[in-house]
């Protein structure tokens, strides 16, 4: 049975969804569809790309991920289809490629628009039926041209000096974690187990310790903890920490070390 994950930025009450649902399974009756995310934000393939980068890797080799998530204002934006380690992902070329991976593809497609097909709905048009061909054949090499150059994006990150990280809130998790861009391997690297302090919102808020779960503070104090991701995040425990703490996409989070 196929696996084919949908990835997109049109919420649940819009029809896409549907149509593209039944056009997968009127081509490729077994499918599992996966919802992975309806509710990424418009246009916002930053947000698109850590949701897959931080899921793909969960489901079985093979698996087919449309990401219909497109940031791109040209009338017909580039179109393609990559393989690798073991899945395939057809996407738009708006370059949410190098958001997700570091490593060059095993192999990447360029997909053509169809003559009179509309391209105001590619995802209906192209990406279900390419995902069935994937899912028929295993392959993608003879669905269009292939490729060496296409967009890559570079993923914003943190910057260090010797006592400090300067990072950035990258994601805001349904529970309104504040993500960070500061990972547990580099926080080690450069902290050395000195001490420290996380400095949120212009030294407004500082957190001296690094939570292992959630609970070790006391209902509705700020927390730093290291996820499940290995990401550095703020959090509230059991409250709202980015309306709180007036925390969004892009606000800066800096950790200090005490100086050696």
């Amino acid at each position: 049975m196929p696996i084919i994950t949908l990835t997109t930025d049109w919420n649940r009450d819009d029809f896409y969804m549907a149509a593209v649902k039944g056009e997968i399974l009127q081509n490729c009756t077994n499918a599992n569809i996966i919802d992975i995310s309806h509710q990424v934000q418009a246009f916002n393939i930053a947000q698109a790309a850590f949701i897959i980068k931080n899921s793909y890797a969960n489901f079985p080799k093979g698996t087919i991920h449309i990401i219909a998530v497109n940031s791109n204002s040209e009338k017909k934006p580039g179109l393609l289809t990559f393989k690798i380690k073991g899945q395939f992902f057809i996407s738009y070329d708006s370059g949410i490629y190098g958001l997700i991976f570091k490593e060059d593809p095993d192999e990447i497609i360029e997909l053509k628009y169809p003559e009179q097909t509309p391209s105001t709905f590619p995802e209906l048009h192209i990406f279900a039926p390419i995902a069935c061909k994937i899912a028929k054949t295993g392959k993608i090499s003879t669905l269009g041209e292939q490729v060496k150059k296409f967009k890559k994006s570079v993923p914003l990150r943190a910057t260090i000096d010797d006592d400090a990280i300067t990072g950035s809130i990258i994601y805001i998790d349904s529970y309104k974690n504040a993500i960070t861009n500061i990972s547990c391997e580099l926080f080690e690297r450069i902290g050395q187990n000195r001490d420290f302090e996380i400095l949120i919102q212009s030294n407004h808020y500082k957190i001296t310790s690094i939570n292992s779960n959630y609970n070790e503070t006391s209902m509705g104090e700020i927390l730093a903890i290291f996820n499940s991701i290995n990401l550095l995040e703020v959090a509230i425990n059991q409250g709202n920490a980015t309306d709180l703490l007036g925390l969004e996409i892009g606000s800066s989070i800096r950790v200090v070390f005490k100086k050696k």
